[in-house]
């Protein structure tokens, strides 16, 4: 766990003792799910920088973790990460409630928890704008040639260099699915930094870019990123591909593929 995430957690757990104390040590678990909530649902940057520090958190999936019902059918990178923190800081407020006899366990040791605060229907607004980003905005301005910037400029060389010794149309539209998977991005330890400079990536939503079947609806938040990135990459080849007279435009305006394709980049 990452040293900002670890002083965030502690200084929730700090706020629920506290607030504990101040309402009479009334709803232990209501009172942990609304601090979390509050607190634990980070700003863009924020969260950035945490995940620099700690890309494993790439891994999380939305699970039934998000509370929230307008962002759990397409949750972004940032709510399907923070939803995860979220899940692991109200264990751990639960924790303290039984050492300090807030709550109970049972025989199992399963924390018991008032039939009343369950009962409560309760719907979190997820006020942070994940597409919203002071570093993106400064290293824009700051200009000079991104990480991100540097992997589609070596997938475009590559596609290039292949196109001279392959020019057929179906051979063009074949590499540029090949390529496109071929410098897809998808180790945690390698998106994270794509992330420190471009916060705005965890704005990024599945929208159906991964196949159900692969991670039975529910992929990485990493992945996400990677599924969008590819596809970005598929259509900058297939552009080149129009520039150079490998490929064509219909009349609609529209790359004219052919009628039998390969299979896209698979995301897995």
């Amino acid at each position: 766990m990452s040293g900002l995430l670890t002083t965030l957690l502690e200084d929730v757990r700090v706020e629920y003792i506290a607030r504990m104390q101040s309402n009479g040590c009334s709803e232990p678990y209501l009172t942990a799910e609304r601090l979390v909530h509050e607190k634990l649902f980070l700003e863009t940057d924020q969260l950035a920088e945490i995940i620099q520090q700690d890309p494993s958190l790439l891994a999380a999936r939305a699970g039934e973790l998000i509370m929230n019902r307008q962002e759990s059918e397409n949750p972004s990178v940032g709510v399907i990460i923070c939803s995860n923190i979220l899940a692991a800081a109200l264990e751990g407020l639960l924790a303290v409630a039984v050492e300090r006899e807030w709550l109970e366990v049972d025989d199992e040791g399963n924390v018991i928890v008032d039939d009343e605060e369950l009962s409560q229907d309760s719907q979190y607004p997820i006020e942070v704008d994940y597409s919203s980003s002071e570093v993106a905005k400064r290293n824009i301005t700051l200009g000079g040639v991104s990480e991100l910037s540097q992997i589609f400029s070596a997938a475009e060389s590559a596609f290039l260099d292949l196109l001279n010794e392959q020019n057929a149309q179906r051979d063009a539209y074949q590499l540029a699915l090949d390529i496109s998977s071929d410098y897809s991005v998808f180790a945690p330890e390698d998106i994270a930094p794509l992330i420190t400079e471009n916060p705005l990536l965890l704005g990024l939503r599945p929208e159906d870019l991964i196949d159900d079947d692969l991670f039975e609806g529910d992929p990485p938040a990493g992945l996400i990123i990677s599924a969008h990135l590819t596809r970005m990459m598929l259509h900058q080849m297939l552009e080149l591909g129009v520039e150079h007279g490998a490929l064509v435009l219909d009349s609609s305006g529209h790359i004219v593929v052919p009628d039998e394709p390969e299979d896209p980049p698979i995301i897995h």
